[in-house]
């Protein structure tokens, strides 16, 4: 380790210049910004860089900037660096592995998001698969992203190490009426799967409900575009709100008023939104993509504090929500184990004893 201020422990952290933009929330953000303040209450001296530009495709100047930043570190030092950053660029980190002691955190594979040309993301995973190679170790976020990594970029599995996110324990949501009340928390993006939400919500029409959608709306325009369009097509103007991204005490209201989360995404190495609403005792209903059903986990008891169904898949995602609006029962059961479920959560302070 390298010596810090009182003899401490020194790191040195690479962020995306965007880490505390309140306008682009997301659980990438939040993990590194929690991850900085554990590690300091743990007593190491965080020293941070911000990687300014549009990761993974930065410019001239921001990747510049970058590469100047590692090269003005002591030799052996030790940097963790955000996976969305550092694994865009192999030809400013790999050189720098050489002499630096490099851990890079994965919160999503660069070739794994939704809606990438074909040869755009081969070219994004080879990137990743040559700055991955060359790290002194990898973190990711859950066992099943771990097990991903190792398998897909054939990595060492000693040097893969799962910390998943933590959450803050909140108050309990009151909700609505226990049943009629959805809430989705995510970016609008095609990852998210908004548009497999609004297919199987357009066959719920005779049911009461409404949907609010909690999520940044500035990263996918034209995807933004069609889903509004396909929400007025099936008459849901009224039921389905895309109210943009919340921080703070807007968000914490909206997981008060929410009687189920709901998250259809394609693509997921963890999921903090579900652990977010799970620790207000809100039962979950999401895909088993990735490391997601980690996130739901089990109550003491066992039982699942929601339901999983395939990503993708309108029809399995609305006979799962048909099920939640008329099963009584089954309400019932998913709330008292997303109450215990809630007592079981891991805080911000094991992730930082993780890293």
């Amino acid at each position: 380790m390298s010596a810090g201020a009182g003899g401490g422990r020194t790191v040195h952290v690479v962020l995306p210049g965007d880490v505390d933009d309140p306008a682009a929330p997301s659980g990438g953000n939040t993990y590194d910004r929690r991850a900085c303040q554990g590690l300091a209450a743990a007593g190491w001296s965080v020293q941070e860089v911000a990687a300014r530009g549009d990761w993974p495709r930065p410019g001239t100047a921001d990747r510049a900037a970058l590469a100047g930043a590692l090269a003005a570190l002591p030799d052996g030092t030790l940097v963790l660096l955000d996976g969305l950053v550092a694994a865009a660029v192999p030809d400013v980190v790999v050189a720098e592995s050489r002499r630096l002691r490099l851990v890079v955190l994965v919160h999503l594979p660069l070739g794994a998001e939704t809606g990438l040309a074909p040869a755009e993301a081969a070219e994004l995973d080879a990137r990743e698969r040559e700055t991955l190679r060359s790290a002194a170790a990898v973190v990711a976020t859950s066992a099943a992203a771990g097990r991903g990594l190792i398998a897909h970029h054939g990595l060492a599995p000693a040097r893969v190490h799962v910390v998943p996110p933590g959450v803050d324990v909140a108050a309990r949501a009151p909700g609505t009426d226990g049943a009629s009340a959805l809430l989705c928390v995510a970016s609008v993006t095609p990852r998210k799967g908004h548009d497999v939400l609004v297919d199987a919500l357009a066959t719920l029409v005779d049911l009461q409900w409404t949907c609010v959608c909690v999520g940044g709306l500035g990263r996918a325009p034209g995807h933004v575009d069609r889903l509004r369009r396909a929400i007025g097509a099936a008459g849901l103007g009224e039921r389905v709100r895309l109210v943009g991204p919340r921080t703070g005490d807007a968000l914490a209201a909206a997981y008060a008023a929410a009687d189920l989360f709901v998250l259809a995404s394609r693509a997921e190495t963890y999921g903090m939104v579900v652990t977010e609403a799970l620790a207000r005792g809100i039962p979950v209903l999401a895909t088993d993509a990735a490391g997601v059903p980690e996130a739901v986990g089990h109550a003491a008891g066992g039982d699942r504090p929601g339901m999983l169904v395939p990503p993708g898949d309108p029809a399995a995602l609305a006979g799962a929500l048909r099920r939640w609006f008329t099963d009584p029962g089954l309400r019932r059961r998913l709330r008292l184990a997303a109450a215990d479920r809630r007592a079981t959560l891991p805080g911000w302070d094991a992730t930082a004893r993780g890293l």
